[in-house]
């Protein structure tokens, strides 16, 4: 089959690679524990090939920035191909359609035949449009929103209108364009991008929303990208948005997932406990630094969540 779907796409023969797109049952990843999200575009059919190897613990199917207007087509089509063939997967699998207004809507549409685990939608502004989007989109697939205009930042705290939308992930350079502010502004030790990763973190987590850190574009600078995230890390991010391996290999090693981090808790409790029955409440573990009885009760309430 692979060599066919190569063959009609070399001969940008659209009506074969549509009998290609056969629906079929897919099984659901329901997981929200996803650290580093993968964009890649579905109108490079080498990148598609290579989804199962890659290490990112979510691909983001792009169709919207980045794809030619006449490539469009062909890159919905062989996204729908692609998800037919993945039957089940351990990396969530999310489309990110183009803006409503751009064909959005028939985009949702066509892929619900094709169960995506999730729709990502770029540009939303405001409440009205999420249950549009709902309304539309089949019950089983999660919505994931692009927070990327002045208006979807204002109506934040009223996007998530129901289970269905699980995740926001924050379009910096977007924002700031809708914003009318230079992108020069995009540094570490800038007061209002450390607001707005702080302001976009802490509603999305109030409003049981997981919420993604904006991609670096910069995908060379490796060095750069690792102080973006030690940041994000502190202030208590656990997912961001990737574009090149490099920097899903640095996400994955730098933001512990929550698998990972209620492991760490409970090694914590029972190294607290074993040496409180020492008479020891404050000591310092080779793996885990420093433990005390305020440490202990931050795993306790981690392993309890």
């Amino acid at each position: 089959m692979i060599r066919e779907i190569e063959e009609a796409y070399k001969r940008r023969d659209i009506e074969a690679l549509d009998k290609l797109a056969v629906p079929r049952y897919r099984v659901l990843n329901k997981k929200n524990d996803f650290r580093s999200v993968l964009m890649l575009s579905c109108h490079n059919l080498k990148h598609l090939l290579k989804i199962e190897e890659l290490e990112a613990d979510c691909i983001m199917l792009n169709l919207e920035d980045g794809v030619s207007p006449e490539d469009k087509p062909f890159a919905l089509v062989l996204c729908a191909i692609f998800l037919s063939r993945i039957e089940k997967s351990d990396k969530k699998l999310v489309v990110r359609v183009n803006a409503l207004d751009e064909g959005g809507y028939e985009e949702i549409t066509y892929l619900n035949q094709f169960m995506p685990d999730a729709i990502r939608v770029p540009k939303i502004k405001d409440e009205k449009e999420v249950r549009s989007v709902l309304h539309l989109l089949k019950d089983e697939i999660e919505l994931h929103l692009s927070i990327e205009t002045a208006s979807s930042w204002v109506n934040l705290s009223s996007l998530a209108v129901n289970k269905k939308v699980t995740a926001f992930h924050l379009g910096i350079l977007d924002l700031f364009v809708d914003m009318g502010l230079p992108q020069t502004l995009i540094k570490l030790d800038n007061p209002t991008i450390r607001y707005i990763l702080s302001h976009f973190l802490v509603t999305s987590l109030a409003l049981g929303v997981k919420p993604v850190s904006f991609i670096f574009q910069e995908f060379k600078n490796i060095e750069s990208f690792g102080k973006w995230l030690e940041l994000e890390k502190s202030m208590g991010y656990l997912s961001k948005g990737c574009i090149s391996p490099d920097q899903v290999k640095l996400v994955n090693k730098m933001l512990v997932n929550k698998e990972e981090e209620l492991k760490r808790a409970k090694i914590i409790v029972k190294l607290f406990e074993m040496h409180r029955e020492e008479g020891i409440t404050g000591f310092v573990d080779e793996e885990y630094g420093f433990i005390d009885e305020p440490i202990y009760k931050g795993a306790l309430s981690i392993i309890k969540s």
